[in-house]
């Protein structure tokens, strides 16, 4: 299938996350009745609509000019409403549920041809001897050849049982054979990983990638069974980093599994006061004393930071990483006809103290219609259950900040061009298997060998200091000063030209873990992916220190910290 677009969608609530004012002329309300403002604007578009339709010079397409003029309407609005047309419901349902009828397979396009990228495990794209770096030449005759990867939907997508065709060279042993594929269902599970970590190999660590149906579920299913493994367990882990939401009801049905039955965990407050919801956990927890960590950083959203922001208020865990991402507004789907829908947001949420962490005041626009963070003027404190200050708006605060280190120009060339992917290619074709993915590295030989390799590769790039030489090149062009300094720019240039070979050496240990964790996907999937990257994880290393030093971990949920 191809990389799927993130689109929210729900059976009742979304936590997540008609036309131009340019394009229609519509009269300014000056009547204190709504309904007729709006009646009136409606036979205006109706007429404007049927005579571009008998006048206009071309033909029209009535279904992209509305869906234009709508998406133009609710751009005014937040970026979480959303109109979804019948087209897009496959997408949507994906969103809901996790699952799609295809083959089970990611794509990606180099130069004007067409690779697997990604295989899910245990799906038909396995099951058929597919894997990572094979070109697909066709699929039911139809040749892939310049095509986008966008295109392929319709080819990949289709029933569980029906059947197609796919032309393939094989990436290890480059023959090319034609696979007969028969769809399945294919779910993509929203906890790809779950694990046993720490020294002792005593602490629960469960990754949840999006709040989906069942989700809830799915994690106490993985805590349960990490601790029949290992009974005496010290602690649990949650991490919800790159976690962008999705269903409201699933984040309290994850707030309940570390908090017990009847504790508030959040409420939503719409326009209308008679509608606003305090939502309570219904069951009892899974383990309310255990010592929790919860990772954020700035891609947890919605949901995730409705999980985050109540273990916060409860004081029942210590949140770790960076500032969340500041969705504090909710969303529910209607059906608007012709199985399309209308994602609109209908409230803001409150977590357990009582602060909406909502980052970006879409209420208050500026004069040139740009969005501004809410000020701090307009930030207020409040206090977790033991009495700790935590502020509304801008997120979740951790209580522990640790940042990722940014990645180098070099790491970040290496895979755009898709060298640290056809080396892995490289790799798996010539070694049957890899150690387990969470003790997987590569040799100091084998890292020489992937230097060597990619020695005479194109991968040269601009540092932001040439950049900014060359826009102050431009600039002294424009105002005549540069022939006068040329010889002095050049000399600053040769000095600032970066060394591939020596870039590559500075970032080697950088460089070597994003060709690690790619190998490692090829033998272990998503899975192998996550647990190697596990070995240099600086956030859940921060984790099962504070968690494995009592006095730390208590002293962070005390007040005044």
């Amino acid at each position: 299938m191809q990389r799927q677009k993130k689109i929210f969608s729900a059976r009742g609530f979304l936590a997540g996350a008609l036309l131009s004012g340019t394009a229609f002329f519509f009269i300014q309300a000056r009547t204190a009745d709504p309904l007729f403002e709006i009646s009136k604007n409606l036979d205006i578009y109706t007429n404007i609509f049927k005579e571009l339709n008998s006048f206009y010079v071309d033909p029209i397409e009535p279904g992209k000019l509305v869906k234009s003029g709508v998406d133009a309407m609710l751009m005014d609005l937040d970026p979480y409403t959303n109109f979804i047309t019948e087209a897009d419901i496959e997408e949507y349902e994906f969103m809901t549920t996790g699952k799609y009828g295809g083959i089970g397979a990611n794509m990606q396009r180099k130069g004007d041809e067409i690779y697997i990228a990604d295989v899910y495990e245990n799906s038909p794209a396995q099951l058929a001897g597919l894997h990572p770096g094979d070109l697909i030449e066709s699929i039911d005759g139809q040749s892939l050849k310049g095509k986008n990867v966008d295109d392929l939907g319709v080819l990949l997508k289709g029933s569980a049982g029906t059947q197609l065709r796919m032309k393939v060279k094989d990436a290890y042993t480059q023959e090319t054979s034609e696979r007969i594929i028969t769809r399945g269902e294919i779910e993509i599970s929203s906890v790809p990983y779950a694990g046993l970590v720490g020294p002792q190999g005593n602490i629960a660590y469960v990754r949840l990638t999006q709040f989906t149906q069942q989700c809830g579920r799915l994690v106490r299913d993985a805590y349960d069974s990490l601790q029949k493994v290992q009974p005496e367990l010290k602690g649990l882990v949650l991490d919800l980093r790159n976690n962008p939401g999705g269903l409201l009801d699933e984040a309290i049905m994850t707030c309940n599994i570390f908090m017990d039955k009847g504790r508030s965990v959040l409420v939503t407050r719409y326009k209308k006061s008679e509608m606003d919801k305090e939502y309570k956990t219904a069951m009892p927890a899974w383990n309310k004393d255990l010592p929790l960590a919860v990772l954020v950083n700035r891609s947890s959203a919605s949901a995730s930071e409705i999980v985050a922001g109540s273990v916060q208020d409860l004081d029942r865990g210590v949140i770790i990483g960076e500032r969340s991402y500041g969705k504090g507004l909710v969303q529910v789907t209607r059906p608007v006809g012709f199985r399309s829908h209308l994602k609109l947001t209908v409230a803001r949420y409150y977590t357990p103290s009582g602060r909406c962490i909502q980052a970006l005041d879409y209420t208050h626009r500026n004069a040139d219609g740009s969005v501004s963070v809410i000020a701090d003027s307009l930030k207020k404190t409040f206090t977790t259950k033991g009495g700790r200050k935590v502020q509304s708006g801008g997120g979740v605060t951790p209580d522990v900040t640790v940042k990722d280190d940014p990645m180098s120009l070099v790491a970040v060339t290496l895979y755009s061009k898709n060298y640290i992917f056809d080396y892995a290619t490289l790799y798996a074709s010539k070694h049957k298997t890899i150690s387990d993915p969470t003790k997987f590295s590569l040799t100091e030989a084998e890292f020489n060998d992937f230097a060597k390799w990619v020695e005479n590769k194109d991968f040269s790039y601009k540092t932001e200091t040439e950049s900014q030489l060359d826009s102050l090149k431009k600039i002294a062009v424009q105002e005549k000063y540069y022939d006068n300094v040329k010889a002095e720019f050049e000399a600053l240039r040769n000095k600032l030209s970066h060394d591939k070979k020596q870039d590559l050496l500075k970032h080697k240990e950088q460089v070597r873990h994003v060709l690690e964790s790619e190998i490692a996907s090829r033998y272990y999937y998503t899975r192998g992916r996550m647990a190697q990257t596990m070995q240099y994880d600086k956030e859940l290393a921060k984790a099962i220190a504070i968690i494995s030093t009592p006095a730390e971990y208590n002293a962070l949920l005390k007040a005044g910290k």
